[in-house]
């Protein structure tokens, strides 16, 4: 079972270090200096437009930064489930062929489907609590039903890096528990672990740790410790003070500030961050 595989080498940490993420040059995250363990559970929350969704496309490798540095991840070892899925659920597609993607690293793009991949998909499916859905059309399935055949899919990837973007949204609470308990064993077999959410209660009671986002940081560290009234107040006071139509501007490395300071006494917002040390 792919469940019960024994634990893997550990990667590096992941070191986000004075990273500024934005589009046509202005900053939409900026100056964060955050290091995520590996084998992390994470949960990244904030505003509405706090760059949550932002900060998971430079992850996932799909937005180059504007300046600092982004470690640590292998661009063809990361699991990425965006916000919104682009599936045309309308494709003559069964589910077991649209899950078996997920084994694209294994097969390529000139190999042949065995039947042990078809089994591994299959495996996959019963996992999510799919069995018996491996011939079915997308068009077929629930909300729901789907969401849990992209997890099959993320499955298969078996990657290092899952990173996830409001993946319970619009899901039934059954399915929410069910995903929510694959998280967990994905922690466990050492896989560091990102998500976006809202959802504070299910961050409180699922995530060890917590990166609070306001287009900058303001507080990463134990999850009781970020998820507090004053930190709440911090991150909407900065994040209705920021400006959107703002340069870009260098920063300076975490590397060369001094103790003690932010590396970059920076334009954006008239606001200083405040952070939790994990």
């Amino acid at each position: 079972m792919l469940h019960d595989r024994p634990k893997r080498k550990l990667p590096s940490p992941i070191e986000l270090d004075d990273l500024t993420l934005g589009y046509d040059q202005h900053p939409a995250v900026h100056h964060l200096c955050v290091s995520i363990a590996p084998a992390s559970l994470l949960a990244l929350v904030g505003p509405n437009g706090a760059g949550k969704s932002t900060l998971i496309k430079a992850l996932a490798g799909q937005l180059r930064p504007l300046g600092g540095r982004l470690e640590g991840l292998e661009p063809n070892r990361i699991a990425w489930l965006p916000q919104h899925s682009d599936l045309d659920r309308s494709f003559p597609i069964t589910v077991r062929d649209m899950v078996a993607l997920g084994l694209w690293h294994r097969v390529g793009a000139l190999g042949r489907f065995t039947r042990a991949h078809h089994a591994l998909c299959d495996e996959a499916l019963a996992q999510v609590g799919l069995g018996g859905f491996e011939r079915r059309g997308l068009d077929s399935l629930s909300g729901g039903q789907l969401q849990r055949a992209l997890f099959a899919r993320l499955i298969l990837q078996d990657a290092p890096v899952v990173l996830l973007d409001e993946p319970f949204a619009a899901v039934d609470q059954r399915t929410t528990e069910d995903l929510l308990t694959l998280l967990h064993r994905w922690q466990a077999q050492g896989r560091t672990v990102i998500v976006a959410l809202h959802d504070l209660a299910q961050v409180r009671a699922h995530f060890p740790l917590t990166l609070l986002l306001a287009r900058t940081c303001i507080a990463y560290g134990p999850t009781a410790s970020v998820l507090t009234a004053e930190h709440w107040a911090q991150a909407h006071r900065l994040h209705e003070a920021f400006d959107e139509r703002a340069p870009h501007c260098a920063g300076v490395s975490s590397h060369q500030a001094p103790a003690g300071v932010h590396p970059h006494p920076h334009e954006h917002q008239p606001l200083t961050q405040s952070a939790v040390s994990a």
